[in-house]
């Protein structure tokens, strides 16, 4: 994410982040169906969403990382009580190791509007 051309590989990050939006939600904390709104700077509990600079959204790029086309996103979603190392753990599944279909993969794109 962070070398030359890791948008791309941000952009693919999010697309399986959207896939497993559900499962997520189910491990990120207590209490997220009260503090994810969609109000106030955060996202719906109920979708997945993504944008650079956006606070209200699932998942926040940075607008330096989109200039610069390298960098990192961060996931907005996880309580303050949510237990680290199972977020880090699904975190580094979904995003390194998870390979979805490639018709998952084709409608999560138009969903997400993201041309991977």
């Amino acid at each position: 994410m962070r070398e030359e051309g890791g948008f791309e590989v941000i952009k693919k990050a999010i697309l399986n982040l959207s896939l497993r939006h559900k499962e997520h939600i189910s491990a990120y904390g207590e209490g997220n169906e009260r503090r994810l709104t969609g109000k106030h700077e955060t996202a719906s509990i109920d979708s997945f969403s993504w944008g650079v600079a956006n606070r209200g959204c699932s998942i926040r790029v940075g607008r330096d990382t989109e200039k610069n086309g390298k960098g990192y996103l961060e996931d907005r979603r996880p309580a303050s009580n949510m237990d680290p190392y199972v977020v880090t753990g699904l975190l580094a599944e979904t995003t390194i190791l998870y390979e979805p279909t490639l018709e998952a993969e084709a409608l999560a794109a138009q969903k997400v509007a993201l041309k991977v």
